[in-house]
């Protein structure tokens, strides 16, 4: 079982490029995409979140439910359900605004035990900034690293939500002896100001690097660095690449039973570059159409 913790929202998706586009809901938050994209791909799946009771929160959880997603544990609330506002440039890549006073995920609290047979844990975007849920997901960090889970991150960063950069990059720095796997984007890591020898040095086995139509890269603990191109295709938008990416790293480990820091050390140059070629169609299939929609397992086959 993979466990995926973070926000569920919707995207409000323009048709076309511009400010002043039309608008269409859509299910979304980065790690609610990483899990119904790690459910898509056949892993055994479940959602730790906050979810509003109103029918945006309802639909979201239906979406989890049609990718064999477990919603058992999932808490529920009053309160409306954040919306990010998306704008895609003439590239197809997307800026968000946020609108999250009050909402359900904001209000997560940590539960008392993770599902029984949990070998992962994926944190990341928007769930580690908000308080007071911010600290909750943390808390889960810590607490699933100290019982031996492999735990990924994606900080996924949205500057926009980020009031202090310089007390985010810092305890961002804290989080990484809790993590197993970081990945993120050339943009998150310029933003960050770390390089990957230096996060690496704080805690995580391997560190991969995305770097849009250019591809994937990973930094591992033992010094070594394995690149995928990207894949080519034609890009409607970015919405939900980056998720994908998480999830195939996820289950591309799990299929082969390497989620252990043991395991990632091991992997070697055929096993990394493997999993990123993985990872890198995962991704391109998802930015050949609107919106985050990940592939299944069949699209992937060969």
């Amino acid at each position: 079982m993979i466990v995926v913790a973070g926000e569920a929202l919707i995207d409000l998706v323009p048709h076309d490029p511009g400010a002043l586009a039309s608008l269409r809901p859509a299910l979304g938050g980065g790690p609610y995409n990483t899990a119904v994209a790690l459910g898509r791909l056949g892993s055994p799946t479940a959602f730790c979140s906050r979810v509003s009771s109103d029918a945006f929160g309802e639909a979201l959880l239906d979406g989890l439910r049609a990718a064999g997603v477990d919603v058992s544990g999932v808490e529920r609330g009053a309160e409306p359900t954040t919306l990010a506002v998306a704008t895609i440039d003439e590239q197809g890549s997307a800026a968000y605004s946020f609108y999250v006073d009050g909402t359900a995920d904001r209000l997560f609290t940590a539960p008392a035990a993770l599902p029984a047979g949990t070998r992962a844990v994926s944190f990341g975007t928007c769930s580690l900034v908000l308080e007071p849920g911010a600290s909750a997901y943390e808390e889960l960090m810590r607490t699933a690293a100290g019982q031996g889970v492999f735990t990924a991150l994606d900080p996924n960063i949205r500057a926009g939500l980020i009031p202090d950069a310089d007390a985010y990059r810092a305890r961002f720095l804290k989080w990484l002896p809790s993590v197993t796997l970081l990945k993120l984007s050339e943009e998150d890591a310029r933003w960050l100001g770390g390089t990957p020898h230096e996060w690496l040095a704080a805690g995580p086995s391997a560190v991969v690097i995305t770097r849009g139509g250019d591809g994937l890269t990973v930094f591992t603990r033992e010094g070594a660095e394995y690149s995928v191109p990207g894949e080519k295709v034609t890009v409607v938008d970015t919405i939900g690449a980056g998720d994908t990416v998480n999830a195939a790293l996820l289950h591309g480990l799990a299929a082969h039973d390497a989620l252990t820091a043991e395991a990632l050390a091991g992997l070697g140059t055929d096993g990394w570059t493997r999993l990123l070629r993985f990872a890198s169609r995962a991704a391109a299939i998802t930015c050949s159409r609107a919106g985050a929609e990940p592939p299944y397992a069949r699209e992937l086959e060969g």
